[in-house]
């Protein structure tokens, strides 16, 4: 004989389950991507959304305004030290002199589709892009403008092709500044 007191009960529970797979929610900071059977179909703005249970849909939830930083040259420590990385930061000017050049990355991310599926690695993305931009400014200058009154061309040389290669990987990533 079936106890038809636990339908309820049972309704309540199933309703429940539904809801926890199916409701998410997206930060302000985030957004949403949505993949239904591992394509990529859209992309849902901050707050509550819905999607289907998990093996049909699945979310990404980039940090799309979280400002990243990248060293090149160098590696800070946990006790506020930092440690060389001499083969990233040595590196020959224009007059064939060798210059111990460190520099810091910050981006963003500006296409979160470009970020999350033409690229690999983002973050080893960036450090060989700007190591080679870096590599490519110093190289035309001398030595006496780059230890001095060269520092701000070289920024700004190294921040634009590297946005350059970035853009041309299709990498979803914007360089918000090179220090």
């Amino acid at each position: 004989e079936f106890n038809f007191k636990i339908l309820p009960v049972v309704f309540i529970l199933l309703a429940i389950w539904f809801l926890y797979v199916t409701v998410y929610s997206v930060g302000p900071d985030e957004v949403g991507v949505i993949r239904t059977f591992g394509k990529q179909t859209r992309v849902e703005g901050s707050g509550i959304n819905f999607k289907f249970p998990a093996p049909i849909e699945t979310v990404i939830k980039p940090k799309v305004t979280e400002v990243k930083r990248i060293e090149i040259g160098f590696r800070s420590l946990k006790n506020g030290q930092y440690r060389s990385v001499e083969k990233e930061s040595l590196m020959l000017t224009g007059d064939e002199n060798i210059v111990d050049a460190e520099m810091i990355v910050q981006y963003k991310i500006k296409d979160p589709i470009d970020y999350l599926f033409k690229i690999v690695e983002p973050e080893l993305t960036v450090r060989e892009a700007a190591e080679a931009s870096l590599r490519t400014v110093v190289g035309r200058n001398k030595i006496d403008e780059t230890l001095t009154t060269g520092k701000f061309t070289i920024q700004e040389g190294t921040k634009s092709q590297l946005q350059t290669i970035l853009d041309k990987y299709q990498s979803g990533i914007h360089v918000v500044a090179v220090q």
